[in-house]
C-alpha cells in the first residue's frame, strides 16, 4: 500500500478566505477544520458550522480553546513521595488514569486539545524516564495553561518544571557541576532551531545561568531555586555580559534572537496545522508574515493562529489531504466522525495507538516523533486496519450495531441506494474523493455484500433490514483500508 504525499504546490495566500461561488463554504471544508484543529467533528457540529462564516467560525473555536480552563487537579497532584501509602502501586495506577484522562481531554477538546498534543511533542519529556504522577500531571497543566497564550512565557514556565528539571537536568545542574543538557534542547529544539544563530559559547554560558535549581524539601516534591548552588559570576550570551540568571536568559533569548525564534516555532505549526512541505516560497510568503505576526503581538500565540487558519492558504484544495494520521489522529478521528461509543475505551484505544508507534507521553526521544511517513511501514499499517476492525465488531457483539446503520442513515438521509450510501459514507471519512471511480465500485459491491441484485434494483431493500448493520460493518472495515483513509 503506497500513500503518496505530494510537495507543496499550495500557492494561495494569507488573505482571509472569503466563500465564492467558484469557491464555496462547503462540508468539506469544515471537516478540513476539524481534522487539523481538532480530531474530526461530527455530522452536526459540521452543519452547525454551515450557518457561521469562516471567519466566525475560527474565532469561535480558536476564542473557546482559549478561555478553556485547565483539567482539574487530581487529588494526588502536588505528592511528595512520602505522601504515598504504596508508592509503586499508586504511583503507577495514578499515571494510568492521568494518560487516560489526557487522552478524553484530548478527544474532546478540538483546538486547545490538539495544540496540547502538539506542544507534548515540542517541548518534550519522557515518561518511561521520569515516571512519576505527580510530575506528569505538573508537566500536563503546564501545557494546557500556555497552548494558546504566550510563546515567551510558555518558554520561561516549562524550563523550571518538575518534570523538565529532571528529564533534561537541570536538577544536576550546578555551580560545581554544570550540566549543558537543556541549554542545549533551550536553543536546538524549542526555541530557535538547530546550528541557527547560536554557539557553544552560548550553550555554555547559558547553562551557568541556568544553575540553582537543584534542591527539593524531600523527593518528589517541588524543586526550588537555591542561590548556594548557583553560578554567581558574569556570563556572555548572545554577546550580552551579566551576572545573568534564569529569567534573564529567557529575556535575553527573546530579545536578540527574536525572529530566528518565530520562523523556528511559526514553520513547526505549519507543518503540523497544513502541510509537512515547507519550500523556498512558502517560508517567504507564509512563514515570514506569520513570523512577524508573532514578534509584532509580543509572542502572543492567538493573533498568529487565526492569521493562519482564516487564510486562503490554509482552506485552499490543495491543502486537503496532504497530511499523513498520527495514531491518535486515526482512532479519535474515526470516533468524532462517527460518534460512536466509546465509554471506558479510551485505555484500549491508547495502547493501540501505542502498537501503531505513539505512546502518549513517550516520545521516542527529545526530538519528538518526526511525524508523517514515519508513522506508516508494514507492521503499523498492519496495526491500523486491525485495530479498526476490532473496534468495529466490538460495536457490533456487544449492542451497539445499529449505531452503525444510524450514520449511514444519517449520512445518506435514509437513502435506500447501496452506491449513494456508500459513497456519502466513505466521503464523510475521507479528506478528497477516492481516486478513481472503480474504488467507489467495488466498495459499493462490498456494502452489498450477499443480497440478491433484484432487491436493490426494485427499491425492496432499505437500511431497516436485519442485514444492513452487518453491511456497514463490512464497508466500514473496507474503507479503513484505503490510502485515502490515512490521510487527513
Amino acid at each position: 500500500m503506497e500513500v503518496a504525499i505530494n510537495p507543496s504546490c499550495n500557492t494561495a495566500t494569507l488573505i482571509p478566505y472569503v466563500p465564492s461561488g467558484g469557491d464555496p463554504w462547503d462540508t468539506s471544508k469544515i471537516k478540513h477544520v476539524y481534522r487539523r484543529l481538532g480530531f474530526g467533528g461530527s455530522i452536526l457540529q459540521v452543519d452547525n458550522a454551515l450557518a457561521l462564516t469562516p471567519d466566525a467560525f475560527i474565532d469561535n473555536l480558536v476564542d473557546t480553546a482559549f478561555n478553556l480552563p485547565p483539567t482539574a487537579a487530581p487529588f494526588w497532584a502536588n505528592y511528595a513521595v512520602s505522601d504515598f501509602v504504596d508508592f509503586e502501586t499508586e504511583n503507577n495506577q495514578y499515571i494510568a488514569d492521568w494518560r487516560i484522562q489526557t487522552g478524553n481531554d484530548i478527544i474532546n477538546e478540538n483546538l486547545r486539545g490538539r495544540l496540547a498534543f502538539f506542544w507534548m511533542n515540542h517541548f518534550v519529556t519522557e515518561l518511561e524516564t521520569i515516571s512519576y504522577a505527580p510530575y506528569l500531571f505538573q508537566y500536563y497543566n503546564t501545557i494546557q495553561v500556555h497552548a494558546l497564550g504566550n510563546f515567551k512565557e510558555f518558554v520561561r514556565s516549562i524550563g523550571i518544571n518538575n518534570n523538565m528539571l529532571l528529564y533534561l537536568n537541570g536538577f544536576q545542574n550546578t555551580n560545581n557541576n554544570p550540566n549543558e543538557n537543556y541549554a542545549r534542547e533551550l536553543y536546538e529544539l524549542f526555541t530557535i532551531g538547530e546550528g541557527n544563530g547560536y554557539t557553544q559559547d552560548d550553550i555554555t554560558e547559558t547553562a551557568r545561568a541556568l544553575t540553582g535549581y537543584n534542591h527539593w524539601v524531600e523527593p518528589g516534591a517541588d524543586i526550588y531555586f537555591d542561590a548556594s548552588t548557583f553560578d554567581n559570576g558574569s556570563k556572555i550570551i548572545f554577546d550580552q555580559e551579566g551576572n545573568w540568571g534564569y529569567d534573564d536568559v529567557i529575556d535575553i533569548l527573546f530579545a536578540q534572537r527574536g525572529p530566528e525564534i518565530a520562523t523556528h516555532i511559526c514553520t513547526k505549526l505549519y507543518k503540523f496545522f497544513v502541510s509537512p512541505s515547507v519550500d523556498g516560497p512558502i517560508e517567504m510568503e507564509i512563514i515570514a508574515p506569520l513570523a512577524q505576526t508573532l514578534i509584532s503581538n509580543n509572542f502572543e500565540l492567538v493573533p498568529m493562529l487565526k492569521q493562519l487558519f482564516k487564510s486562503e492558504h490554509f482552506f485552499d484544495k490543495r491543502a486537503l489531504g496532504v497530511i499523513i494520521k498520527s495514531p491518535i489522529d486515526y482512532i479519535f478521528n474515526f470516533v468524532n466522525e462517527s460518534t460512536f461509543f466509546y465509554d471506558g475505551l479510551m485505555n484500549a484505544f491508547l495502547y493501540y495507538a501505542g502498537l501503531m508507534g505513539q505512546v502518549i507521553y513517550d516520545p521516542p526521544d527529545v526530538s519528538g516523533w518526526q511525524r508523517d511517513e514515519t508513522w506508516i511501514n508494514s507492521s503499523t499499517l498492519t496495526v491500523r486496519w486491525l485495530f479498526l476492525e476490532l473496534y468495529i465488531n466490538y460495536l457490533f457483539n456487544n449492542g451497539y450495531e445499529f449505531t452503525l446503520v444510524d450514520l449511514a442513515r444519517d449520512l445518506s438521509n435514509d437513502s435506500n441506494d447501496p452506491e449513494f450510501i456508500t459513497r456519502v459514507m466513505i466521503d464523510h471519512f475521507v479528506p478528497k474523493p477516492l481516486y478513481t471511480a472503480a474504488d467507489y465500485d467495488i466498495a459499493t459491491d462490498i456494502f452489498k455484500w450477499d443480497i440478491p441484485q433484484n432487491y436493490y434494483d426494485d427499491g425492496t431493500w432499505n437500511l431497516s433490514w436485519s442485514e444492513a448493520p452487518y453491511q456497514c460493518l463490512l464497508l466500514l472495515v473496507h474503507m479503513a483500508r484505503m490510502p485515502e483513509f490515512e490521510l487527513k
